[in-house]
């Protein structure tokens, strides 16, 4: 049972290389450590999909990246570029913030059409599209219920919490986000359809909440705290962990 529980944790994971910092010396090693745990994916920066494509050749490590981030604000033919681009460079999963203005503007129709047409474009390649709704920026429970069922509508494989990188200026005139919460998660994986799964990210860096959201019904994680959460559950279920592939790097924050 163990084995197989720590099998499902690691295929909940989309290790996250974004942070702005990240150098390709530590993108290369995210990419070993994505291996040694045997995670569902990278979510890595645009540029650094092709090197990823070609470290996790042979393995079932999938390469993702994201689109129009962090603030969703490219036009949608940027975004249907960036989508291709990626795509022909090896990326089989598109993560794509939303037009958040757009959104908190109601304009749905245009909403609708870029999350229509960057689908379109991910089908044609054979990847899947995340639809990131940044629920920092979206106070407003109306409009994270919209999109998802503008998700549905679409036929977008996965709905997403955050970016990791939303951050919200205080009163105090400092920035902080809060991330993917329960409240918000629940509220997504009742109002999408069947067929549309839920992904959770931002400020998810521990085992127990992994677990929570799993219980929940979330199907993917985005996480830079692979490590951290991995190395917990091999202690916990006592099982010894698997053959280092590299020291593992610091862990980013941000994600």
């Amino acid at each position: 049972m163990y084995p197989t529980l720590i099998q499902e944790i690691a295929k909940l994971i989309d290790h996250a290389l974004l942070h702005p910092t990240l150098t390709d010396a530590e993108l290369r090693e995210g990419c070993k450590l994505a291996m040694k745990y045997d995670v569902a994916s990278v979510c890595i920066k645009p540029y650094a999909v092709r090197m990823a494509a070609e470290l996790l050749a042979g393995s079932d490590v999938l390469v993702g990246t994201v689109i129009g981030f962090p603030h969703g604000n490219s036009t949608t033919s940027s975004k249907v570029a960036e989508t291709e681009q990626a795509c022909q460079d090896g990326a089989v999963e598109i993560d794509m913030v939303v037009n958040i203005g757009k959104v908190l503007s109601e304009d749905w129709d245009y909403v609708t059409d870029e999350i229509g047409v960057v689908h379109k474009t991910c089908q044609l390649h054979g990847a899947i599209l995340k639809v990131i709704f940044e629920n920092d920026f979206l106070p407003n429970d109306a409009h994270k219920i919209k999109l998802c069922e503008i998700c549905t509508e679409v036929g977008a494989e996965f709905v997403k919490t955050s970016t990791g990188f939303g951050f919200v200026k205080g009163n105090d005139g400092k920035y902080d986000y809060t991330g993917a919460t329960t409240h918000d998660l629940q509220l997504m994986l009742n109002h999408v359809g069947p067929a549309v799964q839920v992904k959770a990210s931002g400020g998810i860096r521990a085992l127990d909440e992994v677990l929570t959201v799993k219980e929940m019904g979330v199907t993917r994680i985005g996480t830079s705290s692979t490590a951290t959460i991995m190395e917990a559950a091999y202690r916990r279920f006592g099982i010894a962990t698997p053959n280092a592939l590299l020291t593992p790097i610091s862990e980013s924050n941000g994600y």
